[in-house]
């Protein structure tokens, strides 16, 4: 039986990081959900408020055989702006904020290091913003969630927001892509 990972990531609308990594090899699973506040407040209208603590964010189960963490690591920092203080465009809030929720200390040296070769070399036009929490609690979003992108595709949002990252992603990372068969979770 193989052996399956998660990372945690939050990067703007759940629904666009989602879609950015339901596409790649060896991704296994894509969760929207909450972390970073309470189970009493790990709801959608709740965490819009900004003010729970939680961070719209996913949970990928991986194959590390095929591709590893720190890969991950790498389509993260290029599926959202990583140097936006707790938004993502317009969506303003720490609940929009970039976060790495590590679950080891591994993961943390990753995403350290990971953090400051990004800025060494100036990948980005600002400085990094993005936290490193421990990880607590992932909470998995209302259903309507999940899968946003793949089910909705017509939706202005989505088409505006979600499939940009996407292409984005799939051109620059056309070797981690799934074969278009295989690939159903996006059109």
């Amino acid at each position: 039986m193989a052996t399956t990972k998660t990372a945690v990531l939050a990067g703007g609308c759940f629904w666009c990081t989602e879609a950015a990594f339901e596409q790649l090899e060896g991704v296994l699973d894509v969760t929207s959900g909450y972390t970073g506040g309470s189970r009493e407040t790990a709801n959608y209208r709740a965490v819009c408020g900004g003010d729970t603590g939680h961070a719209e964010a996913i949970k990928i189960t991986y194959d590390p055989a095929k591709i590893s963490y720190e890969r991950l690591l790498d389509v993260f920092f290029d599926a959202h702006d990583p140097t936006q203080l707790n938004r993502q465009g317009n969506d303003i809030g720490t609940q929009y904020r970039s976060a790495i929720f590590y679950a080891s200390d591994d993961e943390k040296q990753f995403a350290e290091v990971k953090i400051r070769e990004l800025n060494d070399k100036r990948s980005f036009p600002r400085p990094i913003v993005t936290k490193l929490e421990p990880l607590d609690e992932f909470y998995k979003a209302e259903d309507y969630h999940q899968d946003y992108a793949r089910l909705n595709p017509e939706q202005p949002y989505v088409q505006s927001v979600s499939m940009p990252k996407v292409c984005k992603v799939r051109e620059k990372y056309r070797g981690l892509i799934r074969p278009k068969e295989e690939n159903t979770n996006l059109r």
